[in-house]
C-alpha cells in the first residue's frame, strides 16, 4: 500500500446542456447525468447512482481483502445497494444505505464464519465509513 494520504482527482467537463464527462487520469471517461427522478435521461449514470455504486463496490472489495487475510474460500458475491434520498430540515441528503449481500461459499465452508467476515467488511469499508447516512448490512451465505 502506499502511504497516506491518498489522493483521488476526477475533472467533470459540461456544456450548458447534455451530458457531464467525468474523467481520471489513465482511466476510461464516464457519462453522467441527471437521473430521472430529477428530469434526467434514463439510461445514464448519475450523481446519485455512482455514489450508491460507491458503497457497493467498496463493500465487495473490502470483503475480497478480508476474506483472502483470513483465508476464507469462497465462489461469488452479488452485492447490491439502494441509497434513500430524502428531504431533510437540512436540505436533500442521503439518510440511509441498505446492502444486500449475498455470498456463495463452497459445500462444507464456515457459514457463520462467513457471515462474520461480511459484517466485518461492512464496518471496514471506506467509503461506508464517510458517510452521514445510516448503513444497514443485509446479508446472505449459501453453498
Amino acid at each position: 500500500m502506499h502511504p497516506f494520504p491518498h489522493r483521488y482527482t476526477v475533472n467533470a467537463l459540461a456544456v450548458s446542456t447534455g451530458v457531464v464527462t467525468l474523467r481520471s487520469r489513465e482511466l476510461e471517461d464516464i457519462q453522467s447525468s441527471p437521473p430521472p427522478e430529477f428530469d434526467g435521461p434514463a439510461g445514464n449514470w448519475s450523481p446519485e447512482t455512482l455514489f450508491v455504486a460507491s458503497v457497493a463496490d467498496c463493500f465487495v472489495l473490502s470483503f475480497r481483502a478480508i476474506a483472502t487475510a483470513s483465508r476464507l474460500e469462497w465462489l461469488e458475491i452479488d452485492c447490491g445497494a439502494e441509497g434513500v434520498l430524502e428531504k431533510t430540515d437540512t436540505g436533500m441528503r442521503f439518510t440511509a444505505i441498505n446492502i444486500e449481500a449475498h455470498l456463495r461459499v463452497p459445500p462444507g465452508a464456515d457459514v457463520a464464519r462467513a457471515e462474520r467476515l461480511l459484517e466485518k467488511a461492512e464496518k471496514a469499508c471506506l467509503v461506508s465509513n464517510s458517510l452521514n447516512a445510516q448503513v444497514h448490512l443485509q446479508c446472505r451465505v449459501s453453498a
